[in-house]
């Protein structure tokens, strides 16, 4: 069984600028962790302080009880945000130079190689320097790298930017294939309706605060989740005081009331009998705020 990343209390300051204060999340074996904010928010601080490439001023990254040092360092599997490969390198010489650092043997480096450059799509690129690649390739070889020695972390920053439909999807079947073998996966995004469909749980980041953390599904219900009923006559505001209706928004244009409700305290067979005694019904529907809605709401 694998361990999980903790991520306990972070502080880090650049002169005046706090980039991280008290960062504070786990991601569980076999999570898919989704981790986002705006530029300058503290995701890539983050990431690199879970490497060990950055040092914290306070704070500690453990891979269970285990700190990070060189040996679980090696465990880790990272894609950086910004191209972190040799352009004059040729595209299967570099992975298996790179699996060899991790400390696996030649012929295991080139076995790995072989079969991430074909899971990724690109074994027919082996031989080209990555310059000569599109930027898209250039990302999945980056993704391979990250992949090569066998981690059992995955910090990925930004590993979809640049990355076509089909690409994305065979990124994202990656991914969650890597979560089913028990592997924690941390990845940032700012394609939030891809971090929504795929994250078993998200943490909002903003000023290099955690904002909001939470399964992706809580936390988009978290403000109650709202009922549109459209059809009954609002001029009679007939929703005002029904039990778990938290406010109501009437549109008397389109004869539509937006109810805001409590999900655990709500009837919805209550509303609808009482909507269907001010006006025929032609809509009754649920809906949350979609994660890029809730996104904007925590930042601003």
């Amino acid at each position: 069984m694998n361990d999980p990343l903790i991520i306990d209390g972070l502080h880090k300051r650049y002169g005046d600028l706090i980039a991280l204060q008290d960062m504070t999340f786990q991601v569980a074996p076999g999570e898919l962790f989704g981790f986002v904010g705006s530029n300058g928010a503290g995701k890539s601080t983050t990431m690199r302080i879970i490497l060990g490439v950055l040092a914290a001023d306070a704070g500690r990254v453990t891979l269970g009880d285990r700190p990070i040092d060189l040996r679980t360092r090696r465990e880790i599997g990272y894609m950086p945000e910004e191209r972190g490969l040799y352009p004059k390198m040729k595209v299967g010489d570099q992975l298996v130079f790179l699996a060899k650092l991790h400390g696996l043997s030649t012929s295991a480096a080139e076995d790995s190689m072989r079969h991430w450059t074909a899971r990724l799509g690109i074994d027919q690129r082996v031989g080209d320097d990555v310059a000569d690649l599109s930027l898209g390739n250039q990302q999945r070889v980056q993704l391979a790298a990250a992949l090569i020695h066998d981690p059992r972390v995955l910090v990925l920053d930004e590993p979809f930017s640049g990355l076509d439909p089909v690409a994305v999807d065979v990124m994202s079947d990656v991914l969650k294939e890597k979560a089913a073998e028990g592997i924690p996966v941390i990845f940032s995004s700012h394609q939030l309706d891809l971090v929504q469909r795929l994250c078993d749980r998200v943490g909002i980041v903003s000023r290099g605060q955690m904002r909001a953390l939470g399964r992706v599904d809580d936390l988009r219900a978290r403000d109650g989740v709202t009922l549109e009923v459209a059809g009954p006559d609002v001029t009679t505001r007939w929703a005002d005081g029904l039990p778990g209706v938290l406010g109501a928004d009437y549109d008397i244009e389109r004869r539509t009331a937006a109810l805001r409700i409590d999900p655990d305290q709500v009837d919805d067979q209550t509303i609808l009998a009482t909507a269907l005694r001010a006006g025929p019904v032609h809509r009754f529907a649920r809906s949350t705020p979609s994660l890029t809605e809730l996104f904007r709401e925590v930042v601003a």
